[in-house]
């Protein structure tokens, strides 16, 4: 995909969120996670994430395993990790799973690496957090070594070297996608650029547009690096809820929110979450996609307008909001907001070119 068309792929990423304490095992969300991803793929979506996580209140430890059962009965979506945490992980073994998933699904897989803004696997696979920005940048070198080349001969610090060895099976894509998540550190948006690959922003507060920043870097390090900027993919990734109305949506979707937001917070230290964040959130150049399909769907174009984007992700996943509730967000995403985006996008074009 082009970097200066004005098309958008439109998706659902999320950590498959449970609450095995009230009633939403793990076992039923990952069942769940299948009849979303079907939905998706009927509805015209274009991209169904997830996210690894190893916590009681996620559900999402192995992507690749979750994607791969949904790959036989879907028929054009594309399946990603959202991220997978490559810093405590193997690169071979997350080549080889997303090249499996890959083949199933007759070339839909993606990979989405990052760091990790939550650090259990490092203590759960033994890796020592002070090497975290070491790892990353080690282990995403030799994934792209992987993905490059059959046979790979590599030598690194924190995994044994390599010495013309095989990695098999290959992926059905030449290369397999490999994006780079990240939070907003200008670093990794740097590093997505030099190396050429495409990037996810998660944007998770405030407003988006102090994103600019970033992806302005990100395009400045990829055209220095000598890559061609009409190639660069840029996503985001943004917790959203939709509703028949405004009002309906954000007075339902504010309980969900904090709730959330404050458990986190009291792991982080944050301060608690307020009704007058949310709102702020929820108003037009916020970062929460809360509302009806038309709203939605005009802070999506201004995001885009704004970023560039060529690609957005909506998080709607959390325990306390009931499964039908996601469904239809996934429903009216596909057949409400996606088309008029779709629509709009293509008035700007024409627009242009006339």
């Amino acid at each position: 995909m082009s970097g200066q068309t004005n098309t958008m792929e439109i998706g659902i990423s999320t950590f498959l969120h449970a609450n095995p304490g009230n009633g939403v095992t793990h076992a039923q969300r990952l069942r769940q996670a299948i009849e979303e991803i079907q939905l998706a793929d009927q509805v015209g979506l274009d991209v169904y994430a997830i996210g690894e996580h190893h916590r009681i209140d996620y559900t999402s430890s192995s992507p690749a395993v979750i994607l791969a059962a949904a790959a036989a009965a879907t028929k054009r979506i594309r399946l990603s990790s959202a991220v997978t945490v490559l810093s405590s992980d193997d690169p071979v073994r997350v080549y080889q799973d997303f090249a499996t998933l890959d083949g199933l699904s007759n070339g839909r897989a993606e990979i989405m690496a990052g760091r990790g803004s939550f650090i259990e696997s490092f203590p759960l696979f033994g890796y020592d957090l002070k090497d975290y920005e070491e790892l990353f940048e080690e282990k995403l070198e030799l994934l792209l070594k992987i993905r490059a080349s059959d046979k790979v001969t590599w030598r690194g610090s924190h995994r044994p070297a390599m010495d013309n060895m095989g990695i098999y099976p290959r992926a059905q894509q030449e290369p397999i996608p490999v994006w780079i998540g990240t939070g907003g550190n200008p670093e990794s948006a740097v590093r997505a650029g030099l190396l050429g690959l495409p990037v996810v922003f998660s944007i998770l507060g405030g407003m988006p547009q102090r994103f600019a920043t970033l992806v302005k870097l990100y395009k400045e390090a990829a055209v220095k690096a000598g890559h061609d900027p009409n190639k660069l993919q840029i996503a985001t990734h943004s917790h959203g809820f939709i509703s028949d109305t405004t009002q309906e949506a954000t007075e339902r979707f504010y309980p969900v929110m904090a709730s959330q937001m404050n458990q986190i917070g009291r792991e982080r230290g944050w301060a608690p979450y307020t009704r007058d964040s949310y709102d702020a959130s929820c108003s037009l150049h916020g970062a929460l996609y809360v509302g009806d399909p038309e709203y939605v769907a005009e802070k999506i174009v201004l995001l885009h307008n704004n970023l560039g984007l060529t690609r957005f992700l909506m998080y709607v996943d959390f325990s306390s909001l009931p499964h039908r509730d996601l469904l239809r967000t996934i429903e009216l995403l596909g057949t409400k907001v996606a088309p008029i985006v779709r629509k709009e996008l293509a008035r700007q074009t024409s627009g242009r070119n006339d």
